[in-house]
Order: C-alpha cells, then sequence, then structure tokens
C-alpha cells in the first residue's frame, strides 16, 4: 500500500468536487479489493476514517434536503400520490447526475423513506459518473435487470451531448444512437416490469463555467442537450421536464424576462456548470415528485418521429 497522503489542496478538491462522483466500487465492481475500504482510500491518499467522514458529509447533506422538502406543504401532500405500491423497488439508471453521493436520487430516497409510512421500497442508484446512454446500456443486466427493478428511472443525455476537443463537429453519442439505446433500454426493462419508464431529461448546462475546468476534455452546449431532450419527448411512460426547466432562475424579475428566457441559475451547479449543487438537486427532486404525482396517467408527451437524416445535421456539416 502506497504511503503516499493527499495535501490539503488535495484533500479540499476532494472534499468540494470529486469525492462525490468518485464511486470506484460502481465503475470497478469486478476488482477483487474493490471492497476494501483501506485500499479505495489510499488511492485518494485519505485514511479510512477521512474517506468515511467526507462521503457521510454527503449523506448528511442529501436527508437535511429532503427534510427541508418535506417542510414544503405541496411536496407533503404530492408523496402521498405518487404511484408507486409498497414493497417496490426503485433503480435509478444514470451517470455522474445520478451517482452524486448527494445527488437528486439520495434525496428522493430520503424523502419517501421519512415522508412515507409503511412504503418499505428498495432503493438502487445505478448511476455511474460520466456515463453516456451506450455505457450505461452495457451494464443494464448487472445494475437493472438483475436487481428485478417495479420501476426504473432514466436519467441519460448529458455525455451523449458531449463534443469531445478532440472532435468538436460532432456529439460523442449521434442522435440516432441515443434513441436507439433509449429504445433497447426501454424494451429491456418492459420484460421484467409492466410500469412505466420513468424518464428525467438531461439539465442545461452553463457552458461557460464548464469551459473554465481543466478537468474535462470536451464541452456541452444547450443548442445539442434540447435536442436530445426533443427525443425523450417521444418516449412511452412519465417525462419529467421535458424542456429543461429546473435549473431556471425562477425568481427573475418581468423586465428581466421581457429580455429574454430565464437561463439556468448559477447557484443550482457546482463550479463546473454541469454537475448540480444541492439546491440544483433538490430543484429536481421536487420536480419528479410534482410530476409523478399529477401526472394521472403516463403520458407519451410530444409526437416525436425518427429524424429523417440521422447522419448528421446541416450545421455540422459546414
Amino acid at each position: 500500500m502506497s504511503d503516499y497522503k493527499a495535501s490539503e489542496e488535495e484533500k479540499e478538491v476532494l472534499e468540494k468536487y470529486l469525492l462525490q462522483f468518485l464511486n470506484l466500487e460502481k465503475r470497478f465492481p469486478l476488482l477483487p479489493g474493490i471492497e476494501n475500504q483501506e485500499a479505495m482510500a489510499g488511492l485518494m491518499g485519505l485514511e479510512p476514517e477521512e474517506l468515511q467522514k467526507l462521503r457521510d458529509r454527503f449523506a448528511s447533506n442529501a436527508k437535511e434536503a429532503a427534510i427541508e422538502l418535506l417542510e414544503d406543504p405541496d411536496v407533503a401532500d404530492w408523496i402521498e400520490e405518487l404511484p408507486f405500491e409498497p414493497g417496490d423497488t426503485i433503480v435509478a439508471l444514470g451517470d455522474s447526475i445520478t451517482d452524486d453521493l448527494q445527488g437528486w436520487f439520495n434525496i428522493f430516497q430520503h424523502v419517501l423513506e421519512i415522508g412515507l409510512e409503511d412504503g418499505d421500497f428498495t432503493f438502487v442508484n445505478s448511476g455511474v459518473s460520466y456515463n453516456t446512454s451506450t455505457d450505461a446500456l452495457k451494464r443494464l443486466n448487472r445494475d437493472v435487470l438483475d436487481h428485478d427493478p417495479d420501476w426504473v428511472i432514466v436519467a441519460l443525455g448529458t455525455f451523449d451531448a458531449q463534443r469531445l476537443h478532440v472532435a468538436p463537429n460532432r456529439t460523442l453519442v449521434s442522435l440516432a444512437d441515443y434513441w436507439e439505446n433509449l429504445n433497447t433500454i426501454e424494451e429491456a426493462v418492459g420484460e421484467v416490469t409492466d410500469n412505466p419508464l420513468i424518464w428525467m431529461t438531461p439539465p442545461p448546462v452553463i457552458t461557460e463555467m464548464q469551459q473554465q475546468i481543466r478537468l474535462f476534455h470536451f464541452d456541452l452546449f444547450e443548442e445539442d442537450l434540447s435536442q436530445y431532450r426533443e427525443i425523450l419527448t417521444g418516449k412511452k411512460g412519465y417525462i419529467v421536464d421535458p424542456l429543461g426547466e429546473r435549473m431556471m432562475d425562477q425568481d427573475d424579475s418581468v423586465e428581466d424576462q421581457e429580455e429574454g428566457p430565464p437561463g439556468p441559475a448559477a447557484w443550482n451547479y457546482l463550479s463546473d456548470g454541469l454537475h448540480p449543487s444541492l439546491s440544483g438537486h433538490t430543484n429536481t427532486v421536487k420536480e419528479l415528485i410534482r410530476f409523478l404525482a399529477l401526472a394521472k396517467e403516463p403520458e407519451e408527451g410530444a409526437s416525436f418521429e425518427t429524424p429523417d437524416d440521422y447522419e448528421g445535421f446541416e450545421d455540422e456539416e459546414d
């Protein structure tokens, strides 16, 4: 075991940004030592106690956010109208926005466990950081179907839309492949549960903030993300936040709105302008609960037909 210990500066980066997404046991589940907490801590230059303390802090943040949400009388009423049955297994398939230790799915779990009596739900967080829909499809059997889910929430698309610095003229996963990946996920999940899928659209990003992070070798743009959301609005099931509005500044003045639609609020994101902050995740949970409670029947959303030309767009060819 290496004797290297993280510097105070490195620990600060881990605490304020990286650690909540470094769930290596989910990314490399077959490694023989993956359950060894001392080994995991050593990879990060931490003592096992330091690692556990930081992870506990994120878990506490998620629980506190859930408690605050339940103080909203609307949320307290909505959770009584959710379509879940006692004993249901709820699985979330997603990327780092889902994998986040203080993310929306962990907050959602706490809301239901605290707010509902006798729910007895099983929650499985199958988010893996930076996954595209193609990556998620590869692990669908192990991370979703093997859990025999009653409900599956799919939250993918953000990293499909990335434009690598080495290939900026195309998105990493084409709209055609994204469409096919979602269809395959839908068909496979339909073999294990009769309940409709719950589709969570990718949130907007603040590109100017995201481009300042040297860690990233890609860029994300709203004009791309909006096209992936449009594909999701054509799916059968529950389609949560079809327009990607949950990160917007809801307090914009009338004068501000006259100048243009409200944009995503910086406080709803971490410093990268990509991953939601605790307030951004809380907005997501509130919108998820609101939609599931008020949508008495699953909807198809907009009638979206497969584009005739999936091989590229004219502006990409210029």
